[in-house]
């Protein structure tokens, strides 16, 4: 057992170490690299003004005239913002298959955004920034572009402009016209060299589907979590502090070992290794393996039964000129209208984040109790309401993260419980009615399995700075652990492949003549 102990931590630590070195290393990268794509926050400050004008469609009329142009289909709308882009007027539409398109508020055809719109809409951008940019942005071109941009297949194509000689680009989707990145030079380093490697997104730059990309990923944690226990074994077996007056190593030494990569490996393994072992263990988990884990999110079709059926008539029939002599009208960047069953909320957003709701006709100002009760019966049929609880503060499950702020978690939040068979609890906003998480008991497991394990976002080691120097000692250990298994591992490798290995030099023969001067020691 012992020898199959260091077998499998040799051969698993060999097999992963250039892995290993490198996860540690760009994990350090993102750390400091923020999101790949652009929040709700930096859209909303960066919008234009709306001023609505007397003879735009109502979102019904819109929907109603661009029937032709969209995929054909049962589908309701389950996500409506009027806003203004490049000077037009525009509804930014999502349907409950996912599809996203831009319905012009003026004729209610389907929009494309053209280069030359975007390039209007990317000066608009540069002019809203805190400190506005002089530079004419320049286009690039327009294409699927790369995996950096996630989680927003149905807004490309992009169109892509750079920003004088900074570095800095913006990517604009063809359809919606929305800005989704706004990156410089050093934020693509930074992506390219953290999260692209650290994810194995190279394979499907290579042509592997995504599913094949976190298969790997999640064997090779497994592996990892393998290397990390066996290492960890080995290594509090050969510790010898001589407490109690117990042996040490020769020279007093309380390790085995003398060459100096060794020695650090050993080191770095003792008191960084349960750090390793719970990223390695904790990203093996991320990848869901054999399902054990819930859906994180819920499906189309789920969202689709917790918003309703149908649209209420006064989502479908409203017009904008109602908002035009609204006080509240001059800074307002964009209406949106959110939907549980037959009621309907019209929530006036302006730059900063802030929102109001605008009381148009047969609106509410926000969903009641009983409105979010039932759009929970309808998410999880069968299932009654435990528990309905409104909280003013963030909990263990429902916060921001690092690069998260209050338009992205919102509070107050409203927590129902359900008495399902998983216990799922729901946060959702009062205000608008989006269903912000879904937790049930495999979710929370979860949580605390990989979240916390892999980004320590918990409890006062969330704060910071207190978290980046908790971080950055883990992750600097785990450099040097993973450096010098690269060097161990390419030593054995060198001594077990070796093909032209040295042969065992003969013993000298006693002859009882005195030995010549010109002998060497090792003759």
């Amino acid at each position: 057992m012992k020898r199959l102990l260091y077998q499998i931590h040799r051969w698993a630590g060999i097999g992963l170490a250039l892995f290993m070195f490198i996860w540690f290393l760009s994990g350090l990268v993102i750390m400091y690299a923020g999101p790949s794509a652009l929040g709700k926050t930096e859209q909303l400050a960066h919008r234009e003004l709306l001023n609505p004008e007397f003879g735009w469609l109502s979102l019904g009329e819109a929907w109603t005239r661009s029937a032709a142009e969209r995929p054909q289909g049962k589908a309701v709308v389950t996500d409506a913002r009027l806003v203004r882009q490049a000077g037009q007027p525009l509804w930014l539409v999502e349907d409950s298959r996912g599809g996203r398109f831009a319905l012009s508020a003026t004729d209610g055809r389907v929009h494309e955004t053209s280069a030359d719109e975007a390039a209007q809409i990317a000066a608009q951008w540069l002019a809203a920034d805190s400190a506005p940019v002089a530079a004419t942005p320049t286009y690039l071109d327009t294409g699927i572009q790369d995996s950096a941009v996630r989680n927003h297949e149905a807004l490309r194509p992009f169109h892509r402009f750079t920003v004088g000689d900074s570095g800095r680009e913006l990517l604009i989707s063809a359809r919606t016209g929305e800005v989704v990145r706004d990156s410089t030079r050093l934020d693509r380093v930074l992506y390219w060299t953290g999260n692209w490697i650290h994810l194995l997104r190279p394979l499907e730059t290579a042509g592997l589907s995504a599913d094949t990309r976190r298969t790997v990923l999640a064997w090779l944690g497994f592996i990892a979590f393998a290397a990390c226990l066996t290492g960890l074994i080995i290594g509090w077996q050969r510790w010898r502090p001589g407490w109690g007056g117990r042996p040490t190593y020769k020279e007093g030494r309380t390790q085995p070992y003398r060459e100096f990569w060794s020695k650090y490996h050993f080191w770095t393994g003792l008191l960084g290794g349960s750090a390793a072992l719970l990223w390695a263990l904790s990203g093996y988990l991320s990848n869901n393996p054999f399902q054990l884990f819930s859906a994180a999110t819920p499906n189309k079709e789920e969202l689709a039964r917790y918003q309703g059926a149908e649209l209420p008539a006064v989502m479908r029939d409203w017009r904008p000129s109602a908002f035009v002599t609204a006080d509240e009208s001059r800074r307002v960047v964009e209406l949106a209208w959110r939907r549980l069953g037959d009621k309907a909320v019209l929530v006036a957003q302006a730059a900063d984040g802030s929102r109001q709701p605008h009381n148009a006709e047969a609106s509410v100002s926000r969903f009641d109790a009983a409105a979010l009760a039932q759009a929970a019966g309808r998410l999880a049929p069968g299932s009654k309401v435990a528990a309905q609880t409104t909280l003013d503060a963030y909990d263990s499950y429902y916060y921001p993260r690092h690069h998260q702020g209050a338009v992205e978690r919102p509070l107050p939040v409203v927590r129902i419980d359900l008495d399902d068979k998983g216990a799922t609890r729901l946060y959702i906003d009062p205000q608008d009615g989006r269903l912000l998480l879904r937790q049930d008991d495999s979710r929370r497991v979860y949580r605390w399995l990989y979240s916390a394990l892999h980004h320590w976002d918990f409890g006062v080691l969330y704060q910071r700075p207190l978290w980046d120097a908790w971080m950055l000692v883990w992750v600097l250990l785990g450099v040097v652990l993973g450096a010098s298994s690269v060097v161990i591992g390419w030593r054995r490798l060198r001594r077990t492949f070796e093909t032209d290995k040295p042969k065992p030099k003969a013993k000298p023969q006693t002859t009882g003549q005195p030995r010549l001067a010109t002998d060497s020691p090792a003759s």
